[in-house]
């Protein structure tokens, strides 16, 4: 049981006193890294809220691409993947790598930018 505040309330905090109190009074150059550290911290708390999900459907479409076991770890996937890429066995023609490739992308952006201007048509 955790009775303390989670990271995302911490960094949620930092984020709050940046835009709210320190922000605000600052100028110039102090004033512009303010506002990039906010920018940061903002997905630092994507990446904490959208990450875990992400992953498991990612290893889950890898799992089914690959016929990989269950138990295989995102990383050991996605060694296999790049690999089966470079000997030739997974192509573009191969059933499910453009639509894999392309969700995975996808997911990424949204945690990195997701105000980028072709995130909406990426994901029509």
């Amino acid at each position: 049981m955790h009775d303390q505040p989670s990271v995302s309330e911490l960094v949620q905090a930092v984020k709050n006193f940046i835009d709210e109190t320190a922000g605000p009074n600052l100028k110039g150059h102090a004033a512009f890294h303010a506002r990039v550290a906010s920018n940061a911290l903002a997905t630092v708390l994507r990446d904490l809220d959208q990450r875990p999900a992400n992953e498991l459907e990612e290893a889950s479409r890898l799992i089914a691409l690959l016929g990989a076991s269950d138990g295989a770890d995102l990383e050991s996937l996605n060694r296999e993947l790049s690999d089966k890429i470079r000997s030739g066995d997974l192509t573009p023609e191969t059933p499910g790598l453009l639509a894999h490739l392309k969700t995975t992308t996808i997911a990424q952006v949204e945690i990195d930018q997701p105000r980028y201007s072709g995130l909406k048509t990426a994901k029509s």
